[in-house]
């Protein structure tokens, strides 16, 4: 089976459905709402391994974390900013509750 189109028309073709291909691919990746959600999510798995691995930073103590201090060098940046969300209550709060607050 051969395409009689003439080679212009072939490309495009070919442009419009590769135009059509990436915007599908950028609106999923990017631009969909899910993008945020999937991102909360993964926020909130983080702060409960911190949370379980480090729970003695807020004065819960923990017998995991005589091992898990071992960590730290590799997590420095991440635990950081872990730290500064859970001391910013407001926030978290605030957060959490708008995941099952619907508007």
């Amino acid at each position: 089976m051969t395409d009689d189109r003439p080679l212009h028309r072939r490309i495009e073709s070919f442009r419009e459905w590769a135009h059509e291909w990436f915007h599908g691919l950028y609106h999923g990746m990017i631009e969909h709402p899910s993008f945020e959600k999937i991102e909360k999510e993964a926020e909130d798995v983080e702060d409960e391994f911190f949370f379980a691995c480090f729970a003695d930073a807020f004065g819960i103590p923990s017998p995991v974390s005589y091992y898990t201090v071992e960590l730290l060098p590799y997590l420095t940046d991440e635990f950081e900013q872990w730290e500064r969300r859970m001391w910013d209550r407001e926030s978290l709060l605030e957060r959490k509750g708008q995941q099952y607050h619907f508007h």
